[in-house]
């Protein structure tokens, strides 16, 4: 789906392609890249680039296009593997073409467009929107973050109570993606200190960058934070395991112990051998009560070592 946006005095939205147009690209079907590659003249390989899920963050100068991706954020499904993660996106410049290339339909971009749709300002020039699409992707990082730690919150106070498979593999899945955020965000900030350079930077562009670092040296002092937290609840939670192991397995072997007592002076008794209690009346009752006492004696030790 390809949507074209006016982006002088305002963004709004076009029905067809104009010179300093900005071009959105969602999710390409075939006749999205045919009319970018026939149409605009984007070169192919550059559409292959921003395809691939794990390209970095970079950018790329061919025939007078300049190609940049960026590494925004994205939630998929909460049951997934990883439910936050970062996906590609791609910027191409031309003398007069602006287009950005998206291949999953994000909630940043959403945003971004209706909040300087709210703006009612509009971009300059095609500097102004490359380093305000990489201050709304710092933004979002944020917001990401703040869902991840309301998460961990959450696990840190279910601590007490039973723990199972499933509280470790969740908490797993947001180590993963902390990860992923933490390796995009350094990515972002290596980019964009090369963009410096290779854009046309005035002084509101260079106010608007000193934004953008401040937003990600955030987003990755935090995320570095929460990854830290996340690191010591799962210790945590393998050390509550443990623990609870260890006294299932003590109490294990106490009653273990305790009937071992009884069966051992039973055994002896048992046994086919001569003990002058044979014939005695008394015999029997004599060795039930020596398996009482001993039974008894062995409870109470084991329950002043606090191991039952």
């Amino acid at each position: 789906m390809r949507t074209f946006w006016n982006i002088k005095g305002g963004i709004k939205n076009i029905d067809s392609w104009q010179p300093n147009c900005w071009v959105q690209v969602t999710c390409p079907v075939e006749d999205d890249v045919k009319y970018l590659q026939e149409e605009l003249g984007m070169p192919d390989y550059f559409l292959f680039d921003v395809a691939d899920a794990d390209e970095r963050a970079r950018y790329d100068q061919d025939e007078g296009w300049l190609m940049i991706i960026l590494r925004i954020p994205h939630l998929k499904a909460v049951s997934s593997r990883s439910p936050y993660t970062t996906i590609p996106l791609g910027i191409v410049i031309k003398g007069d073409k602006i287009i950005t290339v998206c291949h999953q339909e994000t909630r940043m971009m959403l945003d971004f467009i209706n909040h300087q749709m709210r703006r009612a300002e509009g971009f300059t020039d095609a500097a102004d929107l490359v380093f305000r699409i990489f201050l709304s992707a710092s933004v979002w990082y944020l917001k990401y973050l703040k869902q991840v730690n309301t998460i961990i919150d959450k696990a840190k106070r279910s601590l007490d109570r039973q723990i199972d498979n499933k509280d470790l593999v969740n908490l797993s899945r947001l180590q993963d993606s902390l990860t992923y955020f933490a390796t995009s965000i350094r990515g972002n900030e290596t980019l964009l200190s090369k963009l410096r350079f290779r854009l046309p930077v005035d002084e509101l562009d260079a106010e608007l960058i000193e934004d953008v670092n401040i937003e990600m040296q955030q987003a990755r002092e935090t995320t570095a934070i929460y990854l830290s937290i996340l690191n010591s609840t799962m210790d945590t939670y393998a050390n509550i395991i443990n623990n609870n192991m260890n006294k299932v397995m003590r109490l294990l072997t106490s009653l273990n112990m305790i009937i071992m007592f009884p069966t051992l002076i039973t055994s002896m008794f048992g046994m086919n051998l001569l003990n002058g209690m044979e014939q005695w009346r008394m015999g029997f009752p004599i060795a039930i009560t020596v398996c009482i006492i001993s039974t008894v004696c062995s409870l109470l030790w084991f329950k002043r070592k606090d191991w039952l």
